[in-house]
């Protein structure tokens, strides 16, 4: 028998992160590197955690490995629980086989049973690929007050941006009128977050009905959300007024961890009212070496640092060498930048290495993307790299070759 539970979160986990290029070749999304010492997926589930939620799935589906190991038992959150906790979710092995998740309703619809084991009032569904803080049982109590069939988190957006979003058109009590996905013309900046309240029951018979419709994309925003509206099911809109990144892009995660420096941070990592849980690595403290020069940057633990860094995110295990430069950057961990190297405006991945004198990126430039560099990549000593680039293992040769040797 399971305990029963007032609510069962739903992470959506197994995107591929198309968007990220070679940041995800080898793994999902929610497992990318930010902030120095976390992943994207510990956001979702220290709020899940802080919001008093411990029954929580991870459906993963696209290179799950590392997001698997991370995730572990669930320890580092407080969800290695005997009654809930974390579970990582696969798609559903069944009789006839099994199905890749079609889509983010079909994801949910293969695991209505895990739902069902703990015949929750209502159920949660997330997305593993955003950066916020937010305390759902607020929105959960909300929806319950309202007697709600589903509620839909909001950000208020710039309205010369809503074309980007799911916009949500409301009365004066938040009531849902209408939903339109990224209109031409909106009549709302009120933006969709991609986090739904859902009353159990009205879930499972929407979730049933869809994946009996065959032309249907087994999607929420695409499919349930208006057929529920269209059905004149209740539904109401729940105003976020955080900080909030979809970190989908290789622009929006440097932006993201860009926002994590200075002295008044857009995102404070460091709230103590509202931790951020993660896997703890065994490293040893950072080293910043004599002559070594680190202004508004975070350096994690394990690095070594002796030459300069500026306005960066270090992940552990960093070392930069005496005479080598790191600016404007994302770097993650066990990347080594060498002597007389200069690393401006880029985001390098686990385990490359800057060999002496090489130049990565050509500054920071708001009309332009960081440079990328995949992981276990070796650049060559005096090699130039400029320009709006992703370099990965399939590209390696053609790049270097073209690279300028000093």
């Amino acid at each position: 028998m399971y305990r029963k539970k007032e609510c069962v979160a739903m992470l959506l986990a197994g995107g591929q992160g198309s968007r990220l290029y070679t940041l995800t070749e080898t793994m999902a999304k929610p497992a990318v590197q930010f902030g120095g010492k976390y992943r994207i997926i510990d956001f979702p589930l220290s709020n899940c955690v802080n919001s008093g939620i411990d029954t929580v799935g991870v459906l993963t589906q696209y290179q799950p490995l590392v997001l698997n190991e991370y995730i572990g038992n669930g320890e580092p959150w407080d969800l290695d629980k005997s009654s809930g906790g974390v579970h990582v979710l696969p798609p559903y092995q069944g009789k006839k086989g099994s199905d890749w998740y079609k889509g983010t309703a079909n994801a949910i619809y293969q695991n209505i049973n895990f739902i069902k084991r703990y015949s929750p009032k209502v159920v949660l569904i997330l997305s593993g690929d955003h950066i916020y803080k937010m305390n759902y049982s607020k929105m959960i109590r909300e929806h319950i007050r309202n007697n709600a069939d589903c509620t839909i988190a909001v950000l208020t957006v710039p309205m010369d941006q809503a074309k980007r979003f799911g916009i949500l058109n409301t009365d004066k009590n938040n009531k849902i009128l209408d939903f339109e996905e990224k209109p031409a013309n909106p009549k709302s900046n009120k933006a969709s977050m991609g986090i739904y309240v859902f009353s159990t029951d009205v879930l499972i018979n929407y979730l049933v009905m869809d994946e009996q419709d065959k032309e249907s994309s087994n999607d929420f925003g695409k499919n349930i959300i208006p057929k529920m509206l269209a059905d004149g099911k209740k539904m109401y809109a729940y105003d976020f007024e955080g900080y909030w990144k979809d970190v989908g892009t290789i622009s929006s995660l440097w932006e993201s961890n860009m926002d994590l420096l200075g002295k008044n941070p857009a995102f404070n990592l460091f709230d103590k009212s509202w931790r951020i849980y993660y896997r703890h690595e065994q490293e040893p403290p950072q080293r910043i070496n004599a002559g070594a020069d680190v202004q508004n940057s975070f350096v994690t633990e394990g690095c070594n640092i002796s030459g300069k860094v500026y306005n960066s995110v270090l992940s552990n295990g960093v070392i930069v060498e005496k005479g080598a430069m790191v600016k404007d950057s994302v770097i993650m961990s066990g990347v080594v930048v060498k002597s007389g190297a200069v690393v401006d405006f880029a985001i390098i991945d686990h385990d490359t290495v800057i060999d002496k004198d090489a130049e990565i990126g050509d500054g920071k430039d708001n009309n332009k993307s960081p440079i990328v560099l995949g992981a276990d990549l070796v650049i060559p000593k005096k090699t130039k790299i400029t320009g709006n680039i992703i370099v990965d293992h399939d590209n390696f040769n053609e790049v270097i070759g073209k690279g300028e040797n000093k």
